[in-house]
């Protein structure tokens, strides 16, 4: 049994003083509140609740920066965007992978993520393309090394658009049957630790057959697991769904299925006001990724009318372009002002703008990757953050605006200490195996666009 206490720390039933927990097997055994320290605790300042990463491409951590040059054609977008996406993930071997996903995992955990869950459709071995299993190895080692609780979410890939046409040569390796989906998804929650969860995915509309889709609705449902979909991140989606399916993708999405809480939609950037108004009613989560969103110039999702009528959110670090959960979730109300030309648009459950966003992909991230965590109370996991009270991002904040300082600062993160699972995995602001890692990264990157 490890005691740590905390001169103030954010609990489910709000923020507390002289806070003790005891920590028993990874979880957190009991909770003690106004109580004075001992010579057995490990002291330390503030302690909040780690967030749920809900939405990560792990590998395309070795694209950023190779994107932002103007294309021949003097327009970019996503779709001229995917083709270098594509270029790189041609090129990578599941010793790449490990390499790339040991640290971007890392990063995670050192900047507030404990948990993520990884949205993963590079599934074939390069040289070995039968082999579906090593790129999950590569993941799930990876994930191991760094400490941080993964959710895994193979994605079905199955057809290059809604006119099913086959899929291009740089999209053969994210290919999989509906069969060997299913042996792929049993073998997976085999393998899986004590701290990887299992869900199912499928890329896209447009990527993945109706008849399909209904056996992953299926599997999820069978296996009370999360199930993740991209949808309505672009204008051209959306038009094409309505050629082909005669509606709207959340519309179509929405009569086709039952959905309930054990459905991720990510992005759902173009969602009409009546599709708001109706999947508002269905508990789904929709993970909201900003800076790729807008790194990716996809659009922005309307927040304020979502939250208004109950809606629930998380956030994602989904192509890496930041590795920062509070950057997201600053760039997710900053892109409601300007939109609506106002301030403080997420205030819905708490008048501090950061402490609703906060809450909320609490909630919600805890959901999409379908564990226990974001909450500090008995039988939670023990995944927690230790803000360092002497920071100057800090100076002059009490509990109630603690939460605004970390989400619009914009300055170093305050995280001095990082604990997963009951054990330590950033100590005094660094990971502990990040030098490591970081020179392997270093090798791996570098080759990889020698060769691109």
């Amino acid at each position: 049994m490890t005691t740590i206490f905390a001169n103030v720390a954010l609990l489910d039933s709000g923020w507390s003083d002289r806070v003790r927990l005891h920590i028993s097997d990874g979880a957190i055994a009991a909770v003690e509140s106004g109580c004075t320290s001992n010579s057995t605790d490990y002291v330390v300042g503030t302690i909040i609740p780690g967030i749920p990463n809900a939405h990560s491409h792990v590998f395309q951590r070795a694209l950023n920066g190779h994107c932002e040059h103007r294309g021949p054609e003097g327009k970019d977008n996503f779709w001229t965007w995917r083709v270098q996406m594509y270029r790189l993930a041609g090129l990578i071997e599941p010793t790449d992978l490990a390499a790339i996903a040991r640290q971007a995992y890392c990063e995670m955990v050192a900047s507030g993520y404990t948990s993520v869950a990884e949205f993963h459709y590079l599934h074939r071995d390069k040289t070995k393309s039968g082999n579906l299993g090593a790129m999950y190895e590569a993941i799930s080692s990876a994930a191991s090394d760094a400490g941080i609780r993964l959710t895994y979410v193979p994605v079905l890939y199955e057809q290059a658009g809604f006119d099913r046409a086959e899929l291009t040569s740089e999209q053969r390796r994210f290919a999989m049957s509906v069969e060997e989906y299913a042996d792929h998804f049993r073998q997976a929650n085999e393998l899986a630790s004590s701290t990887t969860t299992v869900g199912v995915g499928a890329h896209s509309l447009r990527a993945v057959s109706p008849g399909s889709l209904e056996e992953l609705a299926n599997l999820a449902n069978i296996e009370s697991c999360p199930i993740h979909i991209h949808i309505a991140e672009q204008l051209d989606e959306v038009e094409n769904c309505l050629l082909h399916y005669g509606a709207r993708p959340i519309e179509w999405l929405d009569k086709s299925f039952a959905l309930n809480n054990l459905w991720c939609l990510v992005h759902a950037t173009h969602i009409s006001d009546t599709e708001l108004e109706t999947l508002a009613d269905t508990d789904v989560v929709v993970c909201l990724c900003p800076s790729t969103e807008a790194n990716l110039g996809d659009g922005i999702f309307p927040l304020r009318p979502w939250l208004e009528r109950g809606g629930r959110i998380a956030v994602g670090s989904d192509s890496q372009i930041t590795i920062n959960p509070f950057e997201e979730l600053r760039w997710l109300e900053y892109g409601q002002r300007l939109s609506s030309l106002s301030r403080n648009v997420a205030s819905v459950d708490y008048k501090h703008v950061g402490r609703s966003l906060f809450s909320k992909s609490l909630q919600g991230g805890s959901t999409a990757c379908g564990n226990k965590t974001g909450q500090l109370r008995p039988g939670e996991h023990a995944d927690f953050l230790v803000l360092d009270d002497e920071s100057s991002t800090l100076a002059g904040h009490s509990s109630d605006s603690i939460l605004d300082a970390l989400v619009f600062s914009g300055t170093d993160l305050p995280i001095s200490h990082v604990m997963i699972d009951g054990e330590w995995r950033v100590k005094d602001y660094k990971h502990v195996i990040g030098y490591q890692v970081k020179k392997e990264f270093r090798q791996v990157a570098g080759r990889l666009w020698e060769q691109n």
